[in-house]
């Protein structure tokens, strides 16, 4: 497996617009736990339009919901798998089982309390197995976002074996033990990069970036516990890098759910989430129109 430091697109790898050709779109999912079930939808709304990425961009739960696109998986397949398994408790709790360490000395070898949970097993536990080993296998181009604790700095994976890299991607602190790759020390790639559209520059016409990272929303029935202070801090610092990286360039079409209210680990609400995001369809297709129609203003 590979893994770099990212580079920045120049301006001169910008695509150069041809008069009579359809765009080119690429996707940048972001990271947000559960919030990030709602990728689904814009998987869905892109293969109602007939839209096949020519790369695909992902951190956390966005390289989870790349990956699968990348395999080749439709939304309709992606949404009928999350919720054949997330709508039902005895088969999340069998799949977790299945994830158990596989001895004790595994299962305290990180220390005995909440990081005790070993995201490669899991990620194998839960992912549908179409999506395949390695990056090579893919049928769309793929960048994973991890971040290297150590170095303090985002690595990419873009080949090599693909669930260690989603792994990484999504081995959220304090809940998730981190993935060591190569002497590295690797955690959730929303850290660094919450929305990686940045790794897409001057591969497509139209770039699509879906942010979920959502924010704290105050809840006058009860106060915040420490788990939802942690998550509800690293909502607020991802936000500030989003942020920041809009100031340095934008892509053509950013779109943020409604997920706030819940929270990164509401995967049992799969169906909340999905009912109360799906206005993103909409607003996806009426963005990707208006992309399209100044793309086409701009060929002519």
């Amino acid at each position: 497996m590979e893994a770099s430091v990212p580079e920045r697109a120049t301006e001169s790898g910008a695509p150069q617009l041809e008069k009579g050709r359809d765009p080119t779109f690429a996707v940048a999912f972001g990271g947000g736990g559960a919030r990030g079930l709602a990728h689904i939808h814009v998987i869905e709304a892109l293969d109602e339009l007939g839209i096949r990425p020519v790369a695909i961009s992902g951190s956390s739960i966005g390289a989870i919901m790349g990956a699968g696109m990348a395999a080749g998986m439709s939304g309709k397949e992606i949404h009928d798998y999350a919720h054949s398994i997330l709508g039902r408790r005895s088969e999340v709790a069998a799949r977790m089982w299945r994830a158990r360490p596989g001895s004790f000395s595994e299962m305290v070898s990180g220390g005995v309390g909440l990081t005790q949970f070993n995201v490669e097993r899991i990620i194998h536990a839960f992912l549908p197995t179409v999506i395949p080993e390695t990056f090579e296998e893919l049928q769309i181009p793929l960048q994973v976002t991890a971040t290297d604790f150590f170095a303090h700095r985002e690595t990419i994976f873009d080949s090599g074996d693909l669930y260690k890299a989603v792994a990484a991607s999504a081995a959220i602190p304090a809940v998730f033990r981190p993935v060591r790759h190569e002497g590295r020390i690797l955690v959730d790639g929303g850290i660094a990069n919450p929305v990686p559209f940045d790794l897409l520059e001057g591969k497509a016409d139209i770039l699509i970036a879906i942010d979920v990272v959502g924010s704290p929303v105050h809840d006058r029935r009860a106060k915040p516990n420490s788990l939802d202070l942690v998550f509800g801090a690293s909502q607020i610092m991802m936000q500030s890098i989003i942020a920041l990286k809009l100031q340095q360039g934008r892509p053509q079409i950013l779109l943020r759910p409604p997920v706030s209210h819940f929270r990164a680990l509401d995967f049992l609400k799969v169906d909340r989430v999905m009912a109360e995001t799906a206005s993103i369809k909409d607003e996806l297709k009426q963005a990707v129109g208006a992309a399209v129609e100044r793309f086409e203003k701009d060929a002519a």
